[in-house]
């Protein structure tokens, strides 16, 4: 009773629509020039976020490093979590994290689906402080506070957190792609 009630067409309709809408071509394209300008300056992509945020961090880190040959990191150790909002308060972890690890021509790329999570809403403000360039992924609210911050900014049109998150995660897997100059390659 359960699968019917649920429209698979609809649902991936909504990913067709949201995803793969040429719009994002440009925004695409501009992030990859910045993450090779990060490359060719051997500065870093600094990836944080919350929950799935942070594990879309870790992969965008991972890839972008291992793949693209664009040096990333992100802040997902426990004891590095813990310590910094045990020391400055939750709100301000990835802030003080940020000011820790960043050099000059870092740039700095933060994800939450609402936008709203002070944590990250904090860092995005930091690094513009710090000078340096700030990438936004988000959704839900257009005016939300993440996006107002960012030098470039991915928006996703929905509330429905899984969506956000996995496109997301298609959007910046995009750019590691069209770096490397194809979809399918080994290792």
């Amino acid at each position: 009773r359960l699968m019917r009630d649920f429209n698979y067409k609809t649902y991936f309709n909504k990913y067709k629509e949201l995803a793969f809408n040429e719009e994002i071509y440009p925004l695409l394209n501009e992030f990859k020039s910045i993450a090779l300008k990060v490359k060719n300056e051997n500065a870093k992509l600094i990836f944080a976020g919350n929950g799935a945020s942070a594990a879309i961090s870790a992969h965008a880190a991972v890839d972008f490093t291992k793949q693209a040959k664009v040096r990333g990191i992100t802040f997902n150790e426990a004891d590095l979590i813990t310590c910094y909002s045990n020391d400055f308060g939750y709100e301000n972890w990835m802030s003080e994290a940020i000011k820790s690890y960043y050099n000059k021509n870092d740039v700095v790329v933060l994800t939450s689906v609402s936008g709203e999570s002070p944590s990250t809403v904090n860092a995005a403000k930091t690094a513009k402080d710090l000078g340096l360039k700030v990438v936004t992924f988000s959704g839900k609210d257009f005016e939300n506070s993440l996006k107002s911050i960012g030098d470039i900014n991915f928006w996703v049109d929905s509330r429905a957190y899984n969506i956000v998150e996995c496109i997301h995660m298609i959007w910046v897997t995009t750019v590691i792609d069209s770096i490397v100059g194809k979809a399918e390659y080994e290792v």
